[in-house]
């Protein structure tokens, strides 16, 4: 399963928390670092993030950085992986360096940093103990697919335009198989370790309470495709027909959009030229993407709860079940 909270409030830096746990074990994303996103989040779990995936580097996306260095400081080395556009190498070089690190010679801290391109993914090697100062090239590789392909998750990167290159993330799981719970009753099975066999593609046979079964019998009886959850963050970026064409086959049927919705639908004009989107352009995404659920983030101040439940009202209006995250508690229109 996929779980994910959207950090920070309305009107403010948001971010994405996303936990990604299933068979094949847990990965934690956080997807950009603005200012006090992590206010709301424990060490412990800041402590657990696996990677940290930045759309662009613009402050408002990255200007919580400093408080996730400062607890991930001492982390075991190649723990901490970074990910964005490119450029991202270079602008967090600067920002490792900007402290003093006179007690850095047992300093173990290791970051692995990654330049996303259309072509090519390009990684560095920052290490504590050399007080972050030298770039150790650690290799590139095509980019031909996932940036990331795990057995049980793939997580894909999109290039988009925010008058520089913005990159927008869809987190999969994999096709995998689970017991069907009423198949096993009707065969007057209990689980045990022998579904361990059946699940891991064993041969041959297994004896269950005194009788023996073949388990790829077994298999064919008990499994069943498990969902694959899917989970999208867009954010920053211009939503204009070409892009929009580009992105309904790479969004079908995800389960969960995140995406900005920093326009009214009336400040089109407005949207194109800062490279943003519109909540009209949003919900018309979503809904030919055919999406299950659209969750607006990044909200103008410009436009205050008033303005904002007038947008969720517009965006509805297209995608019924667009909405904002929970715990924002803006009135609904």
């Amino acid at each position: 399963m996929i779980g994910f909270e959207v950090l920070g409030g309305p009107g403010s830096d948001n971010a994405l928390l996303a936990l990604i746990d299933n068979r094949h074990g847990r990965c934690r994303f956080l997807f950009d670092c603005g200012h006090g996103v992590l206010d709301a989040v424990s060490n412990a779990a800041i402590l657990d993030i696996d990677h940290l995936c930045f759309s662009h580097l613009h402050i408002d996306h990255l200007a919580g950085f400093d408080q996730f260095l400062r607890i991930n400081l001492e982390r075991p080395a190649g723990r901490n992986r970074i990910w964005g556009p490119p450029e991202t190498a270079r602008i967090l070089q600067h920002r490792l360096q900007g402290f003093l690190w006179n007690y850095a010679a047992t300093l173990e801290s290791d970051w692995l940093i990654h330049d996303i391109d259309d072509e090519r993914i390009a990684a560095a090697r920052f290490r504590g103990h050399e007080t972050f100062a030298i770039r150790h090239d650690a290799g590139a590789r095509a980019h031909d697919g996932p940036m990331l392909d795990q057995p049980g998750f793939t997580l894909e990167a999109i290039r988009l335009d925010h008058r520089t290159p913005s990159l927008g993330y869809i987190l999969r799981e994999k096709p995998s198989l689970m017991v069907d719970k009423a198949a096993l009753a009707a065969l007057g099975m209990k689980p045990g370790r022998w579904l361990g066999m059946v699940k891991g593609g064993a041969t041959g046979s297994v004896v269950i309470d005194g009788r023996r079964h073949d388990v790829a019998t077994l298999r064919a009886q008990l499994l069943v495709p498990a969902p694959q959850q899917s989970l999208a963050f867009l954010t920053d970026f211009r939503l204009d027909a070409e892009t929009h064409a580009m992105l309904v086959p790479r969004l079908a049927g995800v389960d969960c959009l995140v995406c900005e919705g920093q326009y009214a639908g009336a400040d089109i004009a407005l949207a194109l030229r800062h490279h943003h989107a519109t909540i009209l352009q949003v919900a018309s995404l979503a809904r030919e993407a055919a999406v299950s659920d659209l969750v607006l983030v990044h909200l103008s101040r410009r436009y205050g709860p008033q303005g904002w439940q007038a947008m969720l009202a517009e965006a509805r209006a297209i995608f019924p079940k667009a909405r904002f995250p929970d715990h924002w508690q803006i009135a609904e229109a």
